[in-house]
C-alpha cells in the first residue's frame, strides 16, 4: 500500500486505471512486494458499468478469460459474459488480493521531477517513482467531422451511450462503423422492429465457430493470440485493425454483413460526406467485402492445415465454410429524413492530456516499445496489440503484465533494463 511521509504521499508505482489491465498489473507488483496504489476515476471496472449497451456480452468464451492468478471458475465455459458478469469477475478479482484501489480519483495531470514523478488528482497528489498507464485505449469514442453536416433534429449517440433500442427517438437509424460494435448494435435494433442502414468500411469477418470449435479456440490452438508485436511486419497497421465480426451469445451464432442484410438491414459503403439531407458513401464496398472474405478464406485454410498435421480431423466436424459475402452494392446515398438518430460506431481514439512526459508524438499518441515509454519508468499497458495481438483482450492483460512488471522491477532497482 502506498505511505505517507514528510513529503507528502509517495509511494513506488502509480497505477492509473482500475479495469483488467490495471488490476493485472497490481497483482503482478503485488507478487513482487513492490509498493503501489492503483487510482481509478470510477469504479472498478468503470467502462464494463457505465459505458457498455444492455445485451453486451464479451467476444471471448469464458474459458478464456483469466487474469494473473485468476480465472473463470463457472459452469458455462462456453458461454459468453455479461457486462454485469465481467464487473462481478473483475471485483472479485480485486477483492482475491486486497489490490491497493482508491476509486473516485480522476488523474489531472502526471510530470517530472528530479526523483520521479508527480501525479496530480481531484484528491491530491502523489510522488512516485514509476507511472503504469492503464486508462484504457478506448475511452474517448472517435465521430468524425462529417458528424457536423448532418442536419438538425438528429439525435446522435456512440457505443459508449448506447444502452437499448428503446432508448433511440423514433424514426429510422443509421449506424456508421460496421465492426463488432456497429455490426451487434445494427442487429439489435434491427430486431427490435427499426428500420436500420449500415453504412460499412473496412472489416475483419470471421465465423462464431468453425468445425465444431469457437473460433478463439483455433486462434489460440495456432498461436495467433500470442502473436508478437515485435513479429509482425507493420505493428501499426496491425493496432488499426478493426475489430472482428462477431458477437458473444448463447447460440453461438454467426454475425457478418449477411447476416444483418438477410434480415432486412440496408448495408451502404462508409459514409464519406454529407450534403444537406443526403448521406454519401463510398463505392468500393464490393472491394472491401471481397478482400475480407479472402482474408477469412486464408485464415480458415490455415485451421484447416493446423488440424490436418496434427491428426484432428476425424475429431473436428467436417470443414464448411461461410458462404462469400453478397451485398446490393449499388446504393451510395442515404436519404437522412426519415433519420431520427445516428450511432457513430467508428472507434476510440484515448486521451492522453493529462500525461506531462516525453512520450507524446505529435498526435498525442504515447511513444513505446511493446509498453515501454520514452519517458523513463513510465509504462504503458491495456491497448490493442500491445505486447500480442491478444493485449486488448482479458487473458492478454495478464502475459502484458508479467513481462512489463519484470522490466519496471529492474527499473526500481536501479539496474539496466532488459529490452523489452
Amino acid at each position: 500500500m502506498a505511505h505517507l511521509d514528510l513529503h507528502g504521499r509517495r509511494t513506488d508505482v502509480i497505477v492509473i486505471g482500475g479495469g483488467q489491465a490495471g488490476l493485472a498489473m497490481s497483482r503482478c507488483l503485488t507478487d513482487r512486494s513492490v509498493d503501489h496504489l492503483v487510482l481509478e476515476r470510477g469504479e472498478t471496472a468503470n467502462t464494463w458499468r457505465t459505458e457498455r449497451w444492455d445485451s453486451l456480452r464479451l467476444l471471448t468464451p469464458n474459458w478464456l478469460t483469466r487474469l494473473p492468478n485468476w480465472s473463470y471458475q463457472g459452469n458455462d465455459p462456453d458461454g459468453y459474459m455479461t457486462a454485469a458478469e465481467v464487473v462481478a469477475f473483475l471485483d472479485a478479482y480485486r477483492r482475491s488480493f486486497d489490490a491497493p484501489v482508491q476509486t473516485g480519483t480522476t488523474v489531472e495531470r502526471v510530470h517530472r521531477t528530479d526523483d520521479g514523478y508527480v501525479v496530480s488528482t481531484d484528491q491530491g497528489s502523489w510522488r512516485c517513482r514509476s507511472v503504469v498507464v492503464a486508462s484504457g485505449a478506448f475511452s474517448n469514442p472517435r465521430v468524425p467531422a462529417i458528424a457536423a453536416e448532418v442536419p438538425g433534429g438528429v439525435e446522435h449517440l456512440t457505443p459508449t451511450a448506447y444502452r437499448n433500442p428503446a432508448q433511440l427517438p423514433d424514426g429510422d437509424v443509421l449506424v456508421v462503423g460496421a465492426s463488432a460494435s456497429g455490426l451487434q448494435i445494427a442487429d439489435e435494433l434491427n430486431r427490435s422492429g427499426r428500420q436500420v442502414t449500415l453504412a460499412a468500411g473496412e472489416h475483419v469477418r470471421l465465423p462464431r465457430t468453425y468445425r465444431g470449435m469457437d473460433i478463439h479456440w483455433w486462434m489460440d490452438a495456432i498461436g495467433q493470440l500470442d502473436e508478437r508485436y515485435d513479429e509482425v511486419d507493420d505493428i501499426a497497421k496491425a493496432r488499426r485493425l478493426p475489430s472482428l465480426q462477431l458477437v458473444g451469445s448463447p447460440e453461438r451464432r454467426n454475425l457478418d454483413l449477411n447476416t444483418v442484410a438477410a434480415n432486412g438491414v440496408t448495408v451502404v459503403g462508409r459514409l464519406a460526406a454529407v450534403s444537406g439531407h443526403r448521406g454519401l458513401c463510398s463505392g468500393s464496398l464490393a472491394n472491401i467485402c471481397t478482400l475480407a472474405d479472402l482474408k477469412q478464406q486464408r485464415l480458415l485454410d490455415r485451421l484447416d492445415e493446423y488440424a490436418t498435421e496434427r491428426g484432428l480431423d476425424a475429431e473436428l466436424v467436417e470443414p464448411t465454410r461461410p458462404v462469400a459475402t453478397t451485398l446490393d452494392v449499388t446504393r451510395i446515398e442515404v436519404d437522412l429524413r426519415p433519420v431520427g438518430s445516428i450511432v457513430w460506431a467508428t472507434g476510440f481514439r484515448p486521451d492522453y492530456s493529462w500525461l506531462h512526459v516525453d512520450a507524446l508524438d505529435h498526435k498525442g499518441r504515447v511513444r513505446h516499445d511493446g509498453g515501454v515509454t520514452t519517458a523513463p519508468g513510465v509504462y504503458l499497458i491495456g491497448t490493442t496489440f500491445l505486447r500480442r495481438r491478444k493485449s486488448s483482450f482479458i487473458h492478454g492483460a495478464g502475459d502484458d503484465a508479467h513481462e512489463l512488471t519484470e522490466h519496471l522491477a529492474t527499473y526500481l532497482a536501479g539496474g539496466l533494463a532488459p529490452t523489452a
